[in-house]
């Protein structure tokens, strides 16, 4: 974008928090009624983004920790030996055992063979290769395997073997980012052992001791930060949920529209969509280190889609270091292409749809521009634009909801969701049950449809990976129960063990929806699905809390939707059996 507009810079994720809540209030706020349930919906879509900082904060956090930690030890590591040196500190001693320079030798080894066969961001397939191959040099444990090849530098800390895969993950990230700062060291562990007794090797460490802050070491743990930014999400979420619960009860919705009008409304909106997918296209893919089952359960081509970042983390992360395109192979080029077409598709289905929705369903145009606008404002948007497993589950459901008449149609949309992430699967008993007096088996149909076509394309793969693949896609398989496995706020302390209960509690919740409201209609429908899809965050093992673009469009189509009674599917859905017999019909008449 610094090429089209001159001297622009994306805005920092918590300037524009600032920027895009005064923007909501002044567009959206009813300050003539200043007690409504509108301003409430502001007020809590509002509070979604302390979390979210809290979380980006603590991962930024976390990765310069780790980032300078491996600057710091690769320094320390090319350091040349002098035999002056090794004598004047011969006393002292290394800092490093012998064990644990070998460790960080053949760690880094390992990193020099993935960066050697071009894979600076390597996948868990070069992962596990690199790790299988040095396990038999280090004699240790896969986890601790994982540990050394991620973190690249030597610990003392008894817990690194039950070190969660988030937590891996981000050391292998922050790894990869310092790599290209600073040359890999090239010696052999054995020559290493005495460039570490090397008194410059010490002395410079020391330097570096004494430049830290001592009000650093106060601080906040970065993870302490992210475990507190899902705390905030899980208790907003919940009033969230509670909203929407309450929701087909609110039987009266006076007409609030927004603030201005609505080509006000659409220039502020396509404006912000152009700079959104602008920074897609400008971004440089970050290939996802947290590939395969981390992502828990769903289609395993969606795992290997990487993921566009559109905010800087660090200068590396944004893409300033090791983002050029020219460094990936052509199978990464290939699929960072396809996820950038696929997030800009998936946000345009997004905007377009909640604009169709609002002109067709709700007979409100400047409702419906101004839903699409709440959207593109919220910093969530902002912050993870590229995230194709965010944005196309969301486009999905969306379109199912405004092709609800076409029974067909919506199976189809609302399969294909169900088959990307597994988690609109607990849509279904709602949907059915909408269409249960007309239309139950148009839908049905479609989601089989939908569901047959995906597994034909894993069966592509081949026979042998086909069962595994369909495990993964339909979710069978018991509930992980490891928190270094987990992620999220099951991986950053919580005991996963109650993930149980509350895996539980949203089933029923789930065929509670099948029986209420008795007379579903459009209201209902978009309600309750953003109801469901609210739920599930809170047992999402692999980040729950952060996906809110699977509920947040249908959110604020409960906020703005007006009474939407009579839009039941006995009346608005067609009947196929009375289009076949209405020419016959005309016949007898005419006769």
């Amino acid at each position: 974008m610094s090429e089209i507009l001159l001297y622009y810079k994306r805005p920092d994720p918590t300037t524009w928090v600032y920027l895009s809540s005064f923007l909501t209030i002044g567009l959206f706020f009813v300050f003539h009624r200043f007690w409504s349930i509108r301003n409430l919906d502001i007020f809590l879509l509002i509070l979604l983004a302390p979390g979210l900082l809290m979380v980006h904060e603590g991962r930024r956090r976390q990765l310069q920790e780790i980032e300078s930690e491996v600057i710091t030890h690769r320094q320390t590591e090319t350091v040349p030996a002098t035999p002056h040196s090794a004598n004047a500190d011969s006393d002292q001693g290394s800092r490093l055992s012998n064990t644990e320079l070998r460790n960080t030798g053949l760690a880094n080894t390992g990193l020099r063979e993935l960066a050697a066969a071009g894979d600076l961001n390597p996948s868990p397939r070069s992962q596990n290769a690199a790790t299988s191959s040095l396990s038999s040099k280090l004699g240790s444990s896969g986890g601790d395997v994982l540990v050394a090849l991620t973190q690249a530098v030597p610990t003392d800390d008894p817990d690194a073997a039950t070190m969660s895969e988030e937590e891996a993950s981000v050391r292998a990230e922050a790894a990869i980012l310092a790599q290209p700062a600073v040359p890999l060291a090239t010696d052999s562990p054995e020559s290493m052992l005495d460039a570490d007794a090397a008194g410059s090797a010490d002395a410079s460490t020391a330097d570096i001791e004494a430049d830290v802050d001592p009000e650093a070491s106060s601080e906040i743990d970065p993870e302490d930060i992210r475990r507190y930014g899902f705390i905030s999400l899980f208790i907003v979420q919940f009033m969230l949920l509670i909203r929407l619960l309450l929701d087909p009860l609110m039987v009266r919705r006076p007409l609030l529209d927004p603030n201005l009008s609505s080509g006000g409304l659409t220039f502020i909106g396509v404006s912000l969509f152009i700079f959104m997918m602008a920074n897609i296209v400008a971004s440089t893919p970050r290939i996802q280190i947290e590939q395969g089952p981390k992502l828990g359960p769903g289609y395993a081509l969606m795992n290997m889609l990487p993921a566009i970042p559109t905010r800087p983390v660090t200068d590396a992360l944004a893409g300033s270091t090791l983002g050029d395109e020219n460094e990936l192979n052509e199978s990464q080029s290939r699929l960072a292409t396809i996820a950038k077409v696929l997030a800009i598709l998936a946000h345009a289905a997004i905007v377009s749809g909640i604009v169709l929705i609002g002109n067709w369903h709700f007979g409100n145009m400047r409702a419906g521009v101004g839903c699409a606008t709440l959207y593109l404002l919220m910093p969530y948007t902002a912050q993870m634009t590229g995230r194709v497993d965010h944005a196309l589950p969301a486009a999905l459901l969306l379109w199912a909801v405004l092709f609800y008449r076409k029974p067909l149609v919506a199976g189809i949309f609302l399969g294909l969701a169900a088959g990307l992430v597994y988690y609109p699967f607990f849509l279904l008993p709602l949907w059915i049950s909408f269409y249960w007096r007309r239309g139950v088996w148009r839908f049905t149909i479609g989601v089989a449809v939908m569901l047959g076509l995906l597994m034909m394309l894993l069966s592509l793969s081949g026979v042998e990976s086909l069962v595994d693949h369909l495990r993964t896609m339909f979710g069978l398989f018991k509930p992980e129960t490891k928190s270094n496995i987990l992620g999220g706020i099951w991986g950053l302390g919580w005991n996963p063990i109650w993930r149980l209960p509350v895996i539980v509690g949203f089933v029923i919740l789930c065929s509670f929806f099948a029986a209420w409201p008795a007379q579903k209609n459009l209201g209902t429908l978009i309600g309750c699905s953003a109801a469901v899809m609210v739920g599930a965050q809170f047992w999402h093992g692999y980040g729950g809390g952060l996906y809110i673009a699977w509920f947040l469009p249908l959110l604020l189509l409960t906020i703005f939707r007006p009474n939407l009674q009579d839009r039941i599917a006995l009346k608005v859905v067609s009947d196929s059996s009375n289009k076949k017999r209405r020419p016959a019909a005309l016949e007898v008449d005419a006769a």
